[in-house]
């Protein structure tokens, strides 16, 4: 798996996502839900198994970019993580605020978890809020889509 075939398989969410409005979280989750994942998560998988899609470690958790905020990306920031527990970023700095709202795509790794108390494929966080990422009762995978890549770490 390589990174330009991971975004070619991004392409059809990255299309839906790009047409949604995260403040209107209940309709962009009812219209996330509709998209096909098992390629996708076939992929995400077997790039996270090769060790280049989160390749540094922080704080108890495995990250890395697939993307920066770019026309290739239509404009969404796209990063990746695997976590089993509350996030710790730099200094302890995990907390943030979500400028411009976040796509959240996430897969079970092992155990059975929720991240942030819900264990959907799809979360969606509005623009303004603001909440420190948190996978209870296992370990997951979580692709990250943020328009510009704007987020406030506090």
């Amino acid at each position: 798996m390589t990174r330009e075939l991971l975004l070619e398989r991004l392409t059809l969410h990255l299309a839906l996502i790009a047409r949604l409005d995260p403040g209107d979280v209940p309709g962009c989750e009812r219209a996330l839900k509709t998209l096909p994942l098992d390629d996708l998560e076939s992929a995400l998988r077997a790039a996270h198994a090769e060790g280049w899609l989160t390749p540094k470690e922080g704080g108890g958790v495995r990250f890395g970019r697939l993307a920066k905020a770019s026309p290739e990306s239509l404009g969404f920031s796209i990063d990746v993580v695997e976590m089993s527990g509350p996030a710790r970023g730099p200094a302890g700095l995990a907390a943030h605020t979500h400028v411009t709202g976040e796509f959240d795509l996430c897969f079970p790794t092992a155990g059975n978890p929720a991240f942030d108390g819900r264990r959907d494929r799809w979360v969606v966080f509005p623009p303004g809020s603001r909440h420190v990422p948190t996978v209870t009762d296992g370990t997951m995978l979580i692709v990250y889509f943020v328009k510009d890549g704007a987020i406030r770490f506090e």
